[in-house]
């Protein structure tokens, strides 16, 4: 288990795992460039260059993929992650075989590039909430199979995971409410269902309208409720009816303009799945020195 108590899904297991199936997709049967141009017993060293502005995400998993690569691979990291960075700043040394230097490059970069994105367009946002109570959160609007990346970044920039996946936490949303015939018969179900199964997990609801918000105050047995699309004058109105029972979460089309309004209401936790789903890369290049 690595050392990232606050992120239960950064076991040394699922990394490797990761890694493994993001080289298998990348080198298949060989780097044939590589190994067609490069000697076998040719050694060399790179640095990875910043070339634009933000937050510095991915220099812990990098060191796991070049020891995945190769374990000759030695990484002296000089930048860690969530370092602010500017263009021309140098995160880390690596040196070793060539070509495993040069058959590594690319899932680095794809990480470490996504990653620092993601962590730098967290910290943007959340500079927003400042002087409110309100944590930013992500969501489950994530790359298939890159989701463990994009939550740690999320982390590395100063913003707080939601849920993994579907199976860590129950989220009662508006088509489960639906569905199940209104918020009371979801609620009492899953209640039902906990005890059938023996499972311990938080219940968050999702609510359209304040009457949604007292019912499920009125049914009772959640962990928290979920703001969906609701104005700030709403927000304000949902905040002062829940009265600190359970947290509150404002969620739905959220812009980056409207998040100190929305903040200033009071809720407890703010979600965008833009910080996942539309955050642009950091520039990063690796570079033979």
């Amino acid at each position: 288990m690595l050392a990232y108590p606050s992120a239960p899904y950064l076991t040394t297991e699922a990394l490797t795992a990761f890694i493994r199936a993001a080289l298998a997709e990348d080198v298949g049967d060989g780097d044939h460039s590589t190994l067609a141009s490069i000697p076998a017993e040719a050694r060399n060293r790179a640095r990875l260059l910043v070339k634009d502005e933000g937050v510095l995400a991915g220099v812990a998993l990098t060191r796991l993929i070049l020891q995945e690569v190769d374990k000759e691979l030695e990484m002296t990291e000089l930048l860690p992650d969530g370092s602010r960075v500017r263009h021309g700043d140098v995160a880390f040394t690596v040196a070793g075989p060539a070509r495993s230097i040069l058959t590594a490059e690319r899932l680095l970069l794809n990480c470490m590039q996504r990653m620092s994105g993601i962590a730098t367009y967290t910290a943007q946002l959340t500079a927003y909430l400042a002087g409110t109570k309100a944590r930013l959160l992500d969501t489950r609007k994530t790359t298939p199979g890159f989701r463990l990346c994009e939550k740690w970044a999320v982390l590395i920039g100063g913003g707080v995971n939601h849920r993994y996946g579907l199976f860590d936490m129950i989220m009662l949303k508006d088509n489960h409410v639906d569905y199940a015939g209104g918020i009371t018969a979801a609620v009492q179900a899953t209640h039902a269902y906990l005890a059938r199964t023996g499972r311990q997990l938080a219940i968050e609801v999702e609510t359209r309208t304040l009457g949604e918000v007292q019912e499920a105050l009125t049914v009772g047995g959640i962990d928290r409720i979920l703001l969906d699309n609701m104005s700030p004058a709403q927000l304000r109105e949902a905040v002062a009816l829940v009265a600190g029972r359970v947290p509150t979460e404002a969620s739905g089309g959220i812009t980056e303009a409207a998040l100190p309004e929305i903040a200033a209401t009071g809720v407890d936790f703010i979600s965008v799945g833009a910080l996942t789903h539309s955050a642009p890369i950091l520039d990063l290049s690796l570079k033979a020195y």
